[in-house]
């Protein structure tokens, strides 16, 4: 099964609207719903621009839809093609995550008879962020006729009835090209498309340009007998006066360039653009093809949605794929879709965070209005910042219904608090935290100190009158996670600042003026960490959600089974709330966020506690995939399997019923974290990035990549060893060296050593090789300098020759380059049940193995990136050790280099030398190579030795 595509064989009319929300594609700048280019009776086209904001009743702002691009009607001797009526057979949609292309193909039966062929593409550019393009392809299978290929820009755009656009002008580019010009009616923003249309295949028996006002498009006919096909391609320029001084200008001298490429030159240049997103930012599951497509196809709405260069827009919470939310902004962007974007592409992640930056004002100004101080951050926020929380909205009777979220919903402020600290903790952006990010922290922490209410009957500070991520009650007090998340808020703001003293004295210095953080200020900011309500009851180990939260009355969800709406619909709002029924779960969200501060004990507590009351399926579609994350972390992996399941089809399958909105972005940045913080056990630790994988029993293996500080580490994981291993054995885990161990690639290395010492002009000998065995890069390319300088620059560039030199050789490595013994050895520890790791320097392991043949027989594969402090540290035959699911003390390491060897020991392993006693003599026992080792031998040997 190819995981890269998500594809439909049939066409059914009565998931299509949710489908055309799954077939979104985009680019940041705007999406485009997976509409028919021909239309559909009922259908909800809509392309959304980030930011292209307009203002409406109730709601405040939405996102304007804009004219539809993808229109192109297609007649056959007079009939328009309509799935409605049309008689259709071999129908086909794929969208190819590999590079956004979504594809439609089918078999047309026209009435007056005859069979077409006809195929559908589009993209939206990833290279050039203005540019989109269709492209239609049909061919007579026995037709005989006239096709009409009828195809323009439709300005009659509407939100859900609400038309937003009214023309200015437009006209005719050239023979084949033309523009739209609108505005939205209020905000007043400019917006051009410019679009030609060409017949690239067939030959045009008439063309024919219409300038229908607010809709001007173009008609090509062309005639075709059976065998022949026509092609039309559609390429569109879009700008609007938020990107460009003079979009209109901008958008023809765009079209020009692109219709100069043509379509499939266009496609190339983004899907080289896509190859680099994918290189950053895939995950690979094997073993799960649900799985694996699924958290693809979430990786892939996270990147389609996040803008590359405004920091001035964030992520919607429905992306740009419906108009769900109105394209506001919640804290699903920080909480949810960040930590995607910190840990994999942190020049977006730094982008959203500006975003805030941007918005600051505006939460100043909400935050004085409630008679605070600080930034108090809007719970909808759109252009500005300011907030669009509409406090009342229309049920399907007509009554009204109070939303109290934008008056009372104040967590956001320190989830996007908690988000900059996160990070600024994985990136080390101390520039951006020095000029951005600590005015944002400090001005949170000064809203939670003067949120915070004294209650001296309880000699606590109580923050009343809020609502928690748990919508389900709202008006309540001393709510968990709001208190929790306001303390920690004011606690890095103390934090922060003293490193900003040290860091930069000035800039401290003109906040504290600025911000008035005076000494009793600041005091007070201590007394409040000091006496703040946490709701935390020792004797139970029990967070209370909120104050009163036990009293309620607690109910068993399963009796409502089996039910299709949320236990809110069938109660009812009030009544919902005289109940211990959580549209998610506040306290486990807390103790995700705060996992560093929290025992497994008071973990696993409330974890059995709040996961009954929770309505997983249709409350919150944020709460399961963390609710995942924090299953594994109790060791119930079937309950986050089932959880992560639950989550991955909340839009691909449309479990809750109203993907037509839009897709749920933020459920879809949940899975990345589920899979890499839960499943998969990402830690950060001083020495940097570990995992505790705790993989589903279908998952065989799962890759993917991090950059932590602008580093680049790979990981590689095999399922943990079973519960049940043998505990008598005195190894369990067996972790092997690579070069001089299992194969011999020192000559590999001296040559590509060699020839880049010859390069630098530096002496270089095979006795010089051999002091660098077992020995890191850097640290190698260190000793043949001896104490030459040379700039970090260069130092990195000669590492990377050297490495290029090296894997340029590897390519030659075969089957029959193992060393003598070792396929027998590896074979006869997997017989023994035994499970085998690799723990290598070298940062081409896998490949090397690849090439060996003998990949598959590893159960853990880490290399020299996998950890910071290389051999003689036993960082990184721990980090196997772990990755295997095997206590040190019962693994044995094979190595071939004191410094191998010295590590073995130093984390408490058997270490096994192979190759010469005088150079081996710190290992416990020595062997001339591998084919000298019987495994029952070695066991045997062991079992009769103390380690020292």
């Amino acid at each position: 099964m190819d995981n890269w595509h998500i594809f439909e064989t049939q066409f059914n009319n009565k998931n299509n609207r949710s489908l055309e929300t799954v077939y979104t594609i985009g680019n940041g700048y705007l999406g485009t719903r997976g509409t028919f280019e021909e239309g559909y009776p009922g259908d909800q086209p809509a392309t959304l621009i980030n930011g292209f904001f307009d203002d409406i009743p109730i709601v405040f702002t939405e996102l304007a839809n804009t004219p539809n691009w993808l229109d192109l009607q297609i007649t056959a001797n007079g009939e328009r093609l309509n799935l409605k009526n049309a008689v259709v057979t071999d129908y086909f949609r794929d969208l190819n995550l590999h590079n956004g292309e979504l594809t439609r193909t089918l078999h047309w039966e026209v009435a007056a008879g005859g069979h077409l062929a006809l195929e559908f593409q589009r993209f939206t550019s990833l290279a050039d962020e203005h540019i989109v393009a269709l492209r239609c392809q049909v061919k007579s299978i026995d037709f005989s006729g006239d096709i009409e290929f009828h195809s323009g820009l439709s300005g009659y755009a509407d939100n859900e009835g609400f038309l937003h656009l009214e023309w200015i002008e437009q006209g005719k580019i050239d023979a084949s090209s033309a523009y739209l010009q609108v505005e939205t009616r209020k905000t007043h923003h400019t917006l051009v498309e410019a679009f030609s249309l060409n017949l690239t295949r067939g030959k045009s028996s008439t063309s024919e340009f219409c300038d229908s006002r607010m809709n001007p498009f173009k008609v090509e006919k062309v005639h075709l007998e059976p065998g022949q096909e026509a092609e039309i391609e559609k390429i569109v320029a879009i700008y609007t006066s938020l990107d460009a001084s003079h979009p209109k200008k901008s958008a023809i001298a765009s079209l020009q360039r692109a219709k100069e490429l043509g379509y499939t030159a266009l496609l190339a240049q983004s899907s080289a653009e896509w190859q680099k997103e994918w290189n950053a930012s895939n995950i690979s599951i094997q073993g799960d093809d649900e799985a694996d497509r699924a958290v693809r196809y979430a990786i892939y709405q996270l990147l389609i949605a996040a803008p590359r260069k405004n920091e001035h827009v964030s992520i919607p919470a429905k992306s740009l794929s419906g108009f769900g939310y109105k394209g506001h902004v919640f804290w699903d962007t920080e909480v949810f879709m960040l930590p995607f974007f910190t840990y994999t592409q942190p020049k977006i992640a730094r982008r959203l965070l500006m975003y805030r930056y941007f918005t600051l004002p505006a939460a100043r100004n909400k935050a004085n209005s409630n008679n605070y101080e600080g930034a108090q951050f809007a719970w909808e926020s759109a252009a500005t910042g300011e907030e669009n929380t509409p406090r009342w909205v229309p049920l399907r009777d007509g009554n009204l219904v109070r939303i109290w979220c934008g008056d009372i919903e104040h967590h956001i402020t320190s989830d996007i608090a908690f988000a900059i600290q996160q990070y600024w903790r994985v990136t080390g952006d101390n520039d951006f935290m020095r000029n951005f990010g600590a005015e944002i922290i400090l001005e949170t922490a000064r809203f939670w100190n003067s949120r915070a209410e004294w209650d001296e009957p309880s000699n606590r500070y109580h923050i009343n009158n809020v609502i928690g991520p748990d919508e389900y009650h709202d008006r309540i007090d001393n709510n968990a996670y709001t208190n929790n998340m306001a303390r920690w808020n004011i606690q890095f703001g103390l934090e922060i600042l003293e490193w900003l003293k040290k860091d930069s004295p000035a800039k401290a210095d003109e906040l504290e003026q600025r911000l008035e953080l005076t000494p009793p200020k600041l005091d007070h900011w201590r007394h409040v960490i000091d006496h703040l309500y946490l709701g935390f009851d020792p004797q139970t180990g029990l967070y209370e959600q909120f104050e009163g939260f036990f009293k309620r009355q607690r109910v068993d969800l399963a009796t409502f089974e089996p039910r299709t709406e949320s236990m809110q619909a069938i109660l009812g709002i009030e009544k919902t709330q005289e109940f211990q029924i959580l549209k998610q779960p506040d306290v486990l969200m807390l103790l995700y966020l705060m996992n560093a501060n929290t025992s497994k004990e008071i973990l696993e507590r409330n974890f059995a506690f709040y996961t009954p009351v929770t309505d997983s399926s249709y409350g919150s579609s944020l709460g399961p995939p963390i609710q995942a994350i924090l299953a594994t972390r109790v060791g119930d992996v079937k309950t986050a399997y089932d959880l992560f399941r639950l989550s991955a089809k909340t839009d691909l399958v449309d479990v809750r019923g109203n993907s037509g909105d839009g897709i749920h972005i933020a459920t879809q940045g949940g899975l990345w974290q589920a899979v890499i913080f839960g499943f998969c056990g990402l830690e950060m630790t001083p020495d940097g990035p570990l995992v505790h994988p705790k993989l589903p029993p279908k998952w065989k293996r799962v890759q993917f990549n991090i950059l932590i500080k602008g580093k680049k580490y790979e990981f590689d994981i095999r399922p943990e060893g079973k519960a049940n291993r043998n505990a008598v054995l005195p190894v369990q885990g067996a972790i092997f060296d690579l070069d001089g161990v299992l194969t011999d690639t020192s000559e590999l290395h001296y040559r590509a050593w060699k020839r880049l010492a010859d390069e630098a002009g530096i002496p270089f000998t095979r006795a010089d090789n051999e002091f660098l065995r077992g020995i890191p890069r850097r640290e190698s390319l260190l000793r043949i300098l001896k104490g030459r300088k040379v700039s970090e620059e260069k130092l990195q560039e000669m590492m990377e020759r050297k490495n290029q030199y090296y894997v340029e050789s590897i390519s030659l490595l075969t089957k029959r380059d193992l060393l003598p013994g070792a396929r027998s050895l590896l074979d006869s520890l997997k017989t023994a049940g035994i499970k085998i790791g690799l723990g290598s320097a070298s940062r081409n392991a896998l490949l090397v193995v690849e090439k060996l043949g003998i990949a598959s027989l590893f159960d853990a594969i880490a290399d020299g990136a996998s950890v910071v402090h290389q051999k003689p540290a036993p960082d990184l035959f721990l980090h196997v050790a772990g990755l295997l699911g095997v206590s040190a003390e019962y693994c044995a390491v094979f190595e071939d280099a004191a410094a191998g060897i010295e590590a073995a020991r130093a984390g408490g392993m058997w270490a096994i030398g192979i190759g010469p006693h005088e150079r081996l003599k710190n290992a416990h026992w020595v062997y001339p190579g591998l084919n000298e080792i019987s495994v029952t031998d070695l066991l045997d040997r062991l079992s009769g030795m103390k380690k020292d």
